[in-house]
Parts: C-alpha cells; structure tokens; sequence
C-alpha cells in the first residue's frame, strides 16, 4: 500500500468524522453538551463506544507484537486483562453509585466534598498528570507508525506528523465534546472491532488455514500459554501478580479516571450506566482473546515467510509493536492494508480524543468552577473552554516529542509502570474515603502524602530483591502505591465529629 493511498484514507477517515462532529453539535455546542452529553446518552452507544476508548492502538498493535517477544511473553497479557474485568465489577458495584448518587460532573469533587480543598485539587492533578502522560505515550505508538509507513516518504518530520494528528483531533471535538464523542467512538469502535476479525480472516486466508485449522495452529503454537505460575518471588508473570495488577490498575486507570467515568455518567441513570460497564466488560475480554490470537498468527505467519521483528531507526533494536504493521502493509494485499490502517486510526484516535475531552473537562470543572452555579452564567465559559482544549492539545504534544526522544522499549510496558506511580495515590485517597468515614484528613498535608507515595514506591520496587528476598515487582506495584499514600492519610488524619456519609 502506497504512501499516498494511506494519506488519502486518512483525509477521508477524519472527513467522516468532521462531519458526524458537525452534525451532532451543530444546535448545541455549550457545556452541558460537552462535560455530559446533556445526561442522554444511550448505554448501549456508550458500552460499544468505550471499547475503542479502552483499548487504543497501544492493544491494537504492542499486545500481538509482544504475544512473540523475546522474552516470552506469550499470552500471560490475558492474565492481566482477567483482573481488569474483576476490576470494571468493583467499578460497577462500587464507584458508579456513588457518582450517580452524588450527581457528579467531575469525579473529584467527591474528593472535594469527602476530604477538603487542597485534596480535591491534588486527586485532580494527578488525574491530568496521569492521563496526559498516557494519552501522549499511545499517540506516540500511532505516530511511529504513521511516520515510518507514510510522512517519512514526503520528508516530513516527526514533529509535524504529531501536530497534524493533533489538529485533526482537536478540530472534531472542541465543539461538541462528549456528546460528539459517544457518536464517533461508537463509529470508530465498529472499524476497530471489524479490523480484528478481518485481519484474522486475512492472514489464515495467507496461511490457507480454516478457522478450527487456524485455532488448532494457536493452541499448538509456541505462542499460546496463558497462565503462568513460575516462581511468585521472581516471576513478572506470575498468576497472582497478573491478576492483582490488572484488577487494582483497572480501578484507578478506569474507575477513578475522568475520561472512561464521563461517559458513564453520561447516561440517564445508574441502572443504565450499570447495564453500559457490565456489557463493556464482557465484549472487552472477548475482543482481547482475538487480539492475542492476531499476535500468534502474525507470528506463524512472519517465521513462514521469513520476516524478521523491525529494527527501530533511533535505538538499533527490535520493536515488536512494529511487526503489524509491517505484515499488513508490506506483505498483505491492499484490503487487509486499508483494514489494518482503519483499525489503527480507529483504536487510536477514539482513546486520544475521548482523553482530550476529559481533561478539558476536568480543568473547567475542577480548576475553573464551571459547573458551579454562580459561574454557570459566565458568557465566556465555552471560549475559556476552547482555550483549555488548545492548551492541552499542546501539552500533548511537547509530551509526545519528549518520549520520542528518550523511549527505548515497548510502549504497553512503559504505560502501566509510568500508571503504577502516578494512579497509585489517587487509589490511596479513595479507600481512604470510602473505607474510613469516622476519620478526617489534614486536608493541607495530602499533597505532601501524594508526593511521597510514589517516591518511596519506587525506592521500594528498585530494592524489592533485597528487601522482599528476591522479590520482582509487576503492575501489581500500585497497590504498594496506594496503600503507602492510603497509611500516610491514617496516620495524619484525627477522628471526625460524626460519621462522613460520601
């Protein structure tokens, strides 16, 4: 597939999009559009919608990349994505009534309500801290991608190709924010999940496999060994690890995060946003099973056929993320090409733009008071609005062009270690919330407890061989996190008057 056929794909891909964009706020562009999709949201739109939120291009592309890593990878990421489920339960049952009951707009002004000023504004940053970094790190994955197989041929630079992105981005969401977004997501969802199943047809097609010949290849491979239970201690792999990571990361990548909460309180009712999570989860699991798969065939069908894992052109070494893409533009015909690309923009875009709107959000409500009713008649509110959505749209940018500068390994790594440091607090003050209702915090010291938290976290995970006898730390990681941040606020805290009721 040509340079110039993807870039033609692509103009018409996000023409759809300016369109839907155009279409859906065209009679209502205000802040009760954009922080809630005026509280109208269909479940099942927002259930389908938030596959493609959460899963992104860094599933698309670095979960089959690593199904064949050198360090035998495997398909333990199943593992990880069975506690992400037993973690969107805990959410369902647990978080969602708590912000319907609130009637909530950010989440964090549970925080707010529950613990004081300096703790509401300290959950917040952490949250735009969070999802910046992570937001950035996935556009990154897509912009390698887009840059190695398309700008580098019309010599332009990296920089200008994150900008381009962007732009685009930013152009189809800074009018109608969220109540955009359950439409387009949606939409891109459907191109992500169709992509899957037809890579998969594809490359067996390549293979001259049937489906049960292509499922028995799979199971048979060298490739498909889900459950690990390897030494607990030094094993990253570990069952146990896994599963604990996956289940507590979920919680505060998904259930204390504003981007994937906005759209659940989006919908008319608790009962609703319920039935969204619950669906959410089951289709989430399932559709990581067949990206797994994907990683295995690409992999059967790479050691046929003689390719090797790319070279990255700026550190020499072995990027697995890149073997898609480079099957299915270089080696597959011009369908599967057009199928791959429409599945990577859709897996990528639907997370970026979703988390754009969230922060956006998050700042106006938790920054600048927007949904407070004395400010609520402010007729500069939506400019302020657009100028925040700008603004983070840089931030994201210079993100992105200082990881390009100092990245040297796999993309679905680096997010959830970088997620085990800067979520972990924000789990600590929850529980703390929820769990300890006859005390109050020093509203004034969280901050200082919230900094502290990931530092001795890390000075914990870089000596764990020493200090837990040989110890190796995963993504479980956060859980220390949040419960050093979690005991800071016990011990700081004084017993409370009468019993908080958030």
């Amino acid at each position: 597939m040509t340079p110039s056929a993807i870039l033609i794909l692509i103009i018409i891909y996000f023409g759809v999009l300016f369109f839907i964009s155009h279409y859906v706020s065209r009679n209502d562009s205000g802040n009760e559009a954009f922080f809630k999709a005026n509280k109208n949201s269909k479940w099942y739109l927002v259930a389908f919608g938030m596959i493609g939120t959460a899963l992104s291009g860094v599933t698309f592309i670095s979960v089959p990349g690593e199904v064949g890593a050198p360090s035998g990878e495997q398909f333990k990421y199943f593992q990880f994505v069975l506690g992400n489920a037993i973690g969107f339960i805990i959410i369902t049952k647990l978080l969602l009534p708590l912000y319907y009951r609130m009637n909530l707009t950010s989440i964090y002004s549970y925080i707010e309500k529950r613990m004081g000023n300096f703790s509401y504004k300290t959950a917040a940053s952490i949250f735009l801290i969070s999802r910046t970094v992570s937001s950035a790190f996935r556009l990154y994955l897509v912009v390698i991608v887009l840059q190695r197989f398309v700008f580098d041929f019309y010599k332009i630079p990296f920089a200008a190709t994150v900008l381009i992105s962007l732009l685009l981005i930013y152009s189809y969401t800074y009018r109608g924010g969220l109540k955009t977004i359950i439409i387009t997501d949606t939409l891109q969802t459907f191109f992500l999940v169709t992509s899957v199943f037809l890579t998969i047809y594809f490359i067996c097609d390549s293979l001259n496999l049937s489906a049960s010949e292509a499922f028995t290849a799979v199971k048979d491979s060298s490739y498909s060994k889900v459950f690990f239970f390897d030494d607990f201690m030094t094993s990253k792999y570990h069952f146990a690890k896994q599963i604990l990571g996956g289940m507590f990361v979920t919680i505060a990548m998904v259930g204390l995060d504003q981007d994937l909460m906005q759209k659940n309180l989006s919908c008319k009712n608790i009962k609703e946003a319920q039935k969204n999570m619950l669906s959410f989860t089951a289709i989430f699991v399932i559709i990581n099973i067949f990206f797994l798969s994907v990683g295995a065939l690409l992999y059967i069908y790479a050691n046929k056929n003689g390719i090797a894992i790319p070279i990255d052109a700026v550190t020499n070494k072995p990027r697995t993320d890149l073997l898609f893409p480079e099957i299915a533009l270089n080696h597959l015909s011009i369908v599967p090409s057009i199928v791959f690309l429409l599945g990577l923009i859709a897996a990528t875009f639907a997370t970026t733009d979703s988390a754009l709107t969230a922060l956006t959000t998050s700042f106006c409500v938790d920054f600048l008071g927007m949904d407070k009713e004395e400010n609520m008649a402010n007729k500069n509110n939506i400019r302020n609005r657009h100028i925040v959505h700008l603004a983070f749209s840089a931030i994201l940018f210079i993100v992105i062009l200082v990881f390009n500068s100092i990245n040297d390994s796999s993309v679905v790594g680096m997010i959830f270690k970088v997620a085990s440091y800067t979520y972990g607090p924000l789990l600590g003050l929850y529980a703390f919330g929820l769990f300890q209702k006859s005390k109050i915090v020093k509203d004034k010291l969280v901050p200082i407890i919230c900094l502290l938290a990931p530092f001795f976290t890390y000075l914990i995970n870089e000596n764990s061989k020493v200090i837990f006898n040989g110890y190796v730390f995963d993504n479980e990681l956060i859980i220390i996190n949040g419960m050093l941040t979690y005991i800071g606020l016990y011990l700081t805290s004084s017993k409370a008057t009468q019993k908080q009721y958030y």
